[in-house]
């Protein structure tokens, strides 16, 4: 059975730490593409270190309409599923394997933390039934560059 990602390689930034601060720190990854030619949403996938450890995550692509409305700058944000430490600087390339929902704009930070809740879930529902080993090979790519990918 053949599965298509969208796939993108980037270097972690350092973002305003809101992840963080709501108890879901993310790697940060700046798009080249502003227009948004994927789609904004939360998607599962894997994201693969510099040292070839693959990782479960949960993805948010867009502009984090709860914060910035329609006119923020557009990011992918992986939450790494049960991972600590610091991965600034650090080149990754993150497999958007599965579309879980849109965007949306929340009323409260706890309305936000009850759906990451439920997009880490279906995440780590995703991954289980689609494990790394079966992850298709990208090559290199320029940073922040998103490819349509099928393995």
């Amino acid at each position: 059975m053949t599965s298509e990602y969208f796939v993108v390689r980037g270097t972690v930034e350092h973002g305003d730490e809101r992840g963080r601060e709501l108890g879901f720190p993310t790697a940060n990854i700046a798009l080249r593409d502003q227009a948004g030619s994927i789609g904004d949403g939360v998607w599962a996938g894997w994201v693969r270190r510099e040292d070839g450890t693959n990782l479960p995550a949960a993805i948010s692509v867009g502009r984090r309409p709860t914060y910035y409305g329609a006119d923020g700058y557009r990011l992918l944000e992986a939450h790494i599923l049960d991972f600590t430490g610091d991965l600034y600087d650090e080149t990754l390339v993150v497999w958007l394997g599965s579309h879980l929902r849109e965007q949306q704009k929340y009323s409260s930070a706890e309305d936000l933390i009850t759906a990451l809740k439920n997009d880490i879930a279906a995440a780590t529902q995703w991954t289980t039934e689609h494990p790394a080993a079966s992850l298709p090979a990208v090559g290199e790519s320029p940073l922040g560059e998103v490819r349509r990918v099928e393995g």
